[in-house]
């Protein structure tokens, strides 16, 4: 007898539209879809297309009519400035309903685009879901990203207005967002109408009339707005990925499969009910914070926390553990290197025990590849699931995870666990072959891919092919690399491009790192490949080390050279370890691993937009040159 879980994953591969048109029945609809897939024009598949519906009364409206308008639907938690909000299902309409007024008030129509470059503010959601109300498309950019990139942005959307704030806040800095905010009007070649800038209490900007107003002097005279009717494969959204090189990638997302597939994961894949506390912590920026922080929890109509701060230092490691405590949280996603951060400060969570966890269910990771070692840290110290789950800017939800709403599968270290229903995932060799089990190759989806994935890019069907449809006819290609064992698991091992070549033998960056994480003093690592005349590539590995390490630096890089040679064998020719400061990342987390490489092998590089500390590469440089990685 099959299980519950393979059971109701053959149901969505064998018989997708079924599977997708009864998930369908718990959403809100001014008109029910009647046609479910659209086949006839591969790769562009559309779901659900003669369906209406609206964002907005998804999120929102409907608890309301459900007779849960006084439920909290928001909680908002900013450590840096000490203030915390609630708002319930309500208040929340009532603001999201005359802020679309005041969108209305300056011209906003249906389908056109709106720019919010916001910090982590109850106002930003309250304009992404305004956006939702009227039927325009917003584009959210990571409050503080460069001028350039805002500007590029700007010009690619044809945003008719931008939505912003007087600055955000990181741990002991202001970043003012009016400089940059100036920067790229100036860039930018398409004109907005209007900037609404939200003045943050004791940090006002001055206002240029009368392109700019306030937020506050926005609402004046408006009235509150109805929810328009939508079709289900109009956009809800554009979410621009930032390439390192040419014009960001706008990603867009369909009205109708997007609520379709983010109601249904809060449940299947999280176990989340109405009545639960759950906890993104990421940013409105990025694509966690779209489908997690804001539209899956809403669409569900349980309660969402908004948290603006850090894993450490804000005010120290023990943030997270008073979140869960004092919001009675019952689980919570988000990226591996916030739990590196705790772990490297608070090795022995020292801070963990003056909280009660008892709300506390699951712990949920995605974003960068969760090493091991970091997922037994946080189990042994909260002694509930922590659950590795992959997914993809992409496709707005998780390709692979462990479905904990429809039946708890077993702990495979190392590995995101099983494709959700809808993700029909494949091993692609180089030879175009499928892969056996626990062969390497190139992780792809055959389409059509399920609801509330990406149905192209904005206005580039072009490019939205000849990226991720061609180079695997039928499938997509998702530029992981991994294989799927005999049990169904999937291993997602590197980017296509971390995959390297030793004297012919292909390794994977990720199993090199699975290694040195276990030492027991490194905090977090990047291994990758640079270029040797032998050998094609060889590996280095760079390690931060625990605080309050005192062991020797050459001791512990020969106890990690060691542990490869023991565990991978010499195949790997592993030889060089490097004991660094820091390693450089995005602001979501993810190691910059193919900067550094360009930097050791003196290739020309962009400094990538999305970097937290551009400081951190000169840092590198330095180690490079002084460990004789790098010859100037």
């Amino acid at each position: 007898m099959k299980n519950i879980f393979d059971k109701i994953y053959q149901e969505s591969i064998q018989n997708p539209e079924e599977f997708w048109k009864n998930v369908s029945d718990d959403v809100f609809w001014f008109k029910k879809p009647t046609k479910i897939l659209n086949k006839s024009t591969p790769p562009f598949y559309k779901w659900f297309e003669d369906g209406v519906t609206n964002t907005c009364y998804n999120a929102v409206d409907i608890h309301i009519d459900n007779g849960k308008g006084d439920k909290t639907a928001l909680i908002y938690d900013s450590p840096i400035t000490n203030n915390k909000a609630k708002y319930t299902y309500n208040e929340l309409r009532e603001k999201i309903s005359k802020f679309a007024g005041a969108l209305d008030n300056q011209g906003v129509k249906k389908g056109d685009r709106v720019i919010i470059y916001m910090p982590m503010i109850p106002e930003a959601v309250i304009a992404m879901l305004a956006c939702g109300r009227i039927g325009a498309i917003h584009s959210v950019v990571f409050g503080g990203f460069a001028s350039n990139e805002l500007a590029s942005r700007i010009d690619d959307s044809k945003a008719k207005i931008l939505i912003t704030a007087s600055c955000g806040f990181e741990p002991g800095r202001t970043v003012e967002y009016r400089p940059l905010v100036d920067g790229a009007l100036r860039l930018a070649k398409h004109k907005v109408e209007k900037v609404i800038f939200f003045q943050r209490k004791d940090h006002e900007v001055k206002l240029n009339s009368p392109l700019e107003i306030s937020w506050e002097e926005a609402l004046v005279n408006a009235k509150n707005k109805d929810c328009v009717e939508i079709g289900a494969n109009e956009f809800a959204y554009i979410l621009y990925t930032s390439g390192t090189t040419g014009i960001p990638k706008g990603i867009v997302r369909d009205v109708g499969g997007h609520i379709v597939a983010l109601k249904w994961t809060m449940k299947n894949i999280y176990n989340i009910d109405e009545s639960d506390v759950w906890w993104s912590a990421s940013d409105i920026g990025w694509i966690v914070g779209h489908s997690y922080i804001v539209y899956a929890p809403l669409f569900k109509g349980c309660t969402t926390v908004l948290f603006e701060g850090k894993p450490v230092g804000t005010p120290d490691a023990g943030v997270f553990w008073r979140i869960i405590s004092e919001y009675k949280i019952k689980s919570l996603f988000t990226a591996p290197t916030a739990f590196r951060a705790i772990k490297k400060e608070d090795s022995y969570g020292k801070f963990f025990s003056k909280y009660d966890l008892s709300s506390f269910e699951s712990l949920f990771l995605a974003g960068e590849r969760a090493d091991p070692d970091t997922i037994k840290w946080a189990e042994n110290l909260l002694n509930v699931p922590v659950i590795d789950h992959w997914w993809q800017t992409e496709t707005s939800w998780a390709i692979s995870s462990n479905c904990t709403g429809i039946e708890m599968q077993k702990t495979k270290y190392g590995s995101a666990c099983k494709a959700v229903p809808g993700y029909d995932v494949k091993i692609i060799k180089p030879d175009h072959s499928i892969a056996e089990p626990n062969e390497m190759g190139d992780i792809v989806v055959k389409l059509p891919l399920p609801p509330g994935t990406f149905p192209t890019l904005w206005n580039a069907d072009k490019r939205y092919e000849e990226n991720y449809m061609t180079n695997y006819k039928g499938y997509y290609q998702t530029y992981d690399a991994g294989h799927i064992d005999e049990d169904g698991y999937i291993w997602i091992m590197s980017r296509t491009d971390d995959i390297i070549n030793v004297a012919g033998h292909r390794l994977s960056t990720g199993a090199i790192e699975e290694v040195l994480s276990e030492h027991q003093s490194v905090a977090e690592c990047a291994v990758l490949g640079i270029a040797d005349k032998l050998k094609g590539q060889l590996p280095i590995g760079l390690v931060v080390l625990k605080s309050g390490v005192e062991k020797e630096n050459e001791s512990i890089s020969k106890e990690c050279i060691q542990m490869v040679r023991d565990k991978i064998g010499p195949v790997a020719a592993f030889k060089v370890v490097i004991v660094i400061k820091r390693l450089p990342k995005t602001r979501s987390g993810k190691i910059l691993r193919g900067t550094i490489r360009k930097i050791a092998d003196k290739e020309d590089y962009k400094m990538p937009a999305t970097i937290d500390d551009p400081a951190i590469l000169e840092e590198i440089t330095q180690s490079l040159i002084e460990n004789k990685i790098l010859n100037i």
